[in-house]
């Protein structure tokens, strides 16, 4: 069956500034907590990759049971607090990253609908302008020229979900 009208998923304006609300909380909440790294920095810091992630847990584990055993020369509070927010941005990026994928989902959607209503209306336009009724011909050559007169616009692929 094929899609349209995306289960009139539209929002109302109470769930636009509860959404946008939202956002400025988590702005809020973010401010002075994130970093913009260049593109020589994101390389000079790297991402540890899974190994060296269980090395760091390994040492946190050696600390957190046998904290004789741990370094003097580490901040152990910084290294715990590190630890902690790192937890804490990794699991809020997935979680921001499925909402993101939804998001993204749903407005490829919307998308297809506008596009499949907009190829409705110049089909009207179409055949209003061959039965000569005013105002059509210049909608038509005006939305028509966005289409490549050498190929007919063949109907879309249905929407990937």
């Amino acid at each position: 069956m094929p899609f349209e009208n995306f289960n009139n998923r539209h929002f109302s304006a109470a769930e636009k500034t509860a959404l946008n609300d939202a956002l400025a909380a988590l702005e809020t909440a973010l401010d002075g907590k994130l970093a913009s790294l260049t593109p020589e920095e994101r390389k000079q810091y790297g991402s540890i990759n899974e190994q060296n992630k269980r090395i760091v847990n390994k040492v946190k584990d050696y600390h957190d049971s046998q904290p004789d055993l741990s370094s003097k020369q580490v901040d152990w509070d910084e290294f715990l607090a590190d630890y902690d927010s790192r937890g804490v941005l990794e699991s809020t990026i997935y979680r921001l990253q499925s909402l993101i994928n939804g998001l993204h989902s749903a407005k490829i959607l919307h998308d297809w609908d506008n596009f499949q209503d907009s190829l409705r209306d110049y089909d009207y336009a179409k055949y209003m302008m061959k039965i000569n009724q005013p105002g059509y011909e210049t909608k038509v050559n005006e939305i028509g020229q966005f289409f490549n007169h050498s190929n007919p616009v063949p109907p879309p692929a249905p929407p990937e979900e």
